[in-house]
Formats: C-alpha cells, structure tokens, sequence
C-alpha cells in the first residue's frame, strides 16, 4: 500500500506538505501542490477514509433515505439510488442506504453521528413528517420530492402535474373524450405520496380543462389486479377510448387484459403512461410515455448537495419538464 511518506519522496517534499496540499488545511505553493497531486496520481496514492475525516471533520459519505415501504416499486427506485451513488463517486463520496422506515428517528440518528455529511430523500409525502427535523439540522439536505410546504428546503423531482397533464392532453388533441388513469397501489395515496398525489392533479386538472370525464382508479401492482381493473374500467366506462397509466408493474399486464377483453391497442384504446423509457419502448406494443428522467434527478441530487457543502446557495426547487415521446400504443380515436 502506498503511504504518504512514498509521495512525499516522489515529490521531494516532506510528509506534512503531501498533508497540507491533499487536505488544504494551510496554504501551499501553487507549484507544490501541483507536484504533489501529480505523485500521488502516479503513485495510486488515497489518503485513508478516517484519516480524510479527522483532517476535514467530514466522512465524504451521503445518507440516501428510501424508506422501502408498502407499494415501492424497487426497480424504479434503485435507478435513483444508482445514479446518487455514481454521481457521489465522482465527487469522492460514497453512500449509506438507509432503507427502513424509521422516520424522524432514522434521520436523527444518522444525522447527530459523523457517518454522513448530508443527507438525499426519497419518498416525499405532501404532509411529510421529516420536514421540522430537516429544517433543524445543520448538515445539508435535498429532497427528491415536493411536499406541499417545501419552504426552506431544497427539492429536486420531475414535474409529474405537467406529466399528468401532457398524457391527457395528448389524448385530448387525438380526440379522445373518455379517459382513465390506473394509478399507484391504494396505499401509496393512502400515505399521500407526493409524486402519485401530483400525477393525479395533474390528470384531473387537464381533462377538466379539455372538458373529458375522466376518472382515477388505484391499483394493486400484480397482473391479477390489472386484469381486476380493466374489466371494472369497461363496465363502468364503456365509452372510454384513452388510458394513462402510472404504474410501472402493470403496464403491459393491463394492456394483455384490455385485448383479452376484445379491444385493440391502439385502434379501440390509446394507452399513454408515466414510466422509464427502456419499459415503454419493451412492450409489445411500445407505449407513448412521459420519462422517468431517474439518473438525471439522481445526478442533479447530488449536485445539489455538494454546492450546499461547498457553501453555494442553490435554488430551493428544481422541476424538470416532462417529455413526452409519442409511440404505437396511441391513435386517434375511431368514430
């Protein structure tokens, strides 16, 4: 293992100016600590993590909290945390996952140690009972996710109202005039999710404004309760010609059932969704789709964090539009 003493013979300096150029704790020629990070680029030299942290008074660790709670959808999720843990290395910082739900007790116990400099979370709710210890704490934090009052935080998260309503108002301009959206399981509106909460704003909003009668239907994550809802969506709706669905576990399960039902996608039925685009473009009939934008929110996540860290002041909301990318499951509607 390469020591610090090897680079400050590389270098020709002494052990503590390699100390002072990596750490920046006193000032060093700017030639000196130019040879000196050359050596240790040379060398392969790291500076121990627990050394790095009694220099700096930091780990250089993020907390990422995503509670892994009832009606998570984990493949989704783990793009997110992908991308946070990518970005995070590109910055020399590593990620401590905190999956269960614990809370404000999680967040504090984590937050009143020197495990972490900051802290990314997940899962917003509207009403969000971590936002008064968020605000509280000294070390740093974004949120991937809005809940209603988001002053004095700093949230970062597609625009999933504009999402809603760009599904909507696509059907809309196809001529469209009944429509449904298939949302999340029950629970997750239950603990009023943010995201799904925003969606289903969205969708309403929209097809109130294009004057479409429209209804939202929550659904369980499983084929068996695609096939539930399709059914309950026809009987109940038998004029309805235009679908957005918000689930990703059930997108091509519900349009199996649709057909088994005896409708065509898209010539009886134009379906749009909220979801990543590598699932809409892998069904069998690809699926015209707002994308789930995970590894940009991710890397801007992160971004975020190390201005805040750096003393930066960033902005408290970051939306990203939706992109809407139209495909075969969409057609105008037949007369």
């Amino acid at each position: 293992m390469v020591k610090i003493t090897d680079v400050a013979r590389h270098a020709g300096v002494s052990p503590s100016t390699v100390s002072y150029a990596l750490s920046g704790k006193r000032p060093i020629s700017e030639e000196t600590r130019q040879r000196v990070e050359a050596a240790a680029r040379e060398l392969g030299y790291r500076p121990h993590a627990g050394a790095r942290a009694l220099a700096s008074s930091r780990s250089n660790v993020l907390a990422l909290v995503i509670p892994l709670r009832a009606g998570i959808h984990v493949p989704v999720v783990m793009q997110f945390a992908v991308s946070v843990v990518t970005t995070a290395r590109k910055h020399d910082h590593d990620v401590l996952l905190l999956t269960q739900e614990e809370g404000e007790d999680g967040l504090r116990r984590v937050a009143d140690t020197a495990l972490v400099d900051a802290l990314i979370v997940m899962d917003v709710q509207l009403r969000e009972p971590r936002l008064p210890l968020l605000r509280s704490l000294e070390r740093p934090s974004v949120l991937i996710g809005f809940p209603a009052d988001s002053e004095g935080l700093t949230c970062i998260d597609l625009d999933f109202k504009a999402a809603g309503e760009a599904c909507v108002e696509h059907l809309a301009r196809l001529g469209h005039r009944v429509v449904a959206l298939v949302g999340s399981p029950p629970e997750v509106y239950v603990r009023q999710t943010a995201f799904a909460q925003r969606v289903v704003q969205g969708f309403t909003a929209a097809a109130d404004r294009s004057g479409l009668s429209s209804s939202v239907h929550p659904c369980e994550a499983s084929p068996a309760a695609a096939r539930l809802v399709a059914g309950q969506l026809l009987r109940e709706h038998p004029a309805l010609t235009g679908v957005v669905v918000h689930n990703e576990p059930i997108l091509e399960p519900l349009i199996e059932a649709f057909e088994q039902l005896g409708l065509r996608v898209p010539g009886d039925l134009s379906v749009t969704a909220i979801c990543p685009d590598e699932l809409a473009e892998s069904v069998r009939v690809p699926v015209t789709s707002v994308a789930l934008p995970s590894a940009e929110v991710g890397e801007r996540a992160v971004e975020l964090l190390m201005k805040k860290l750096g003393g930066s002041t960033v902005p408290e909301a970051t939306l990203l539009p939706p992109r809407l990318t139209e495909r075969a499951s969409t057609a105008p509607r037949n007369a």
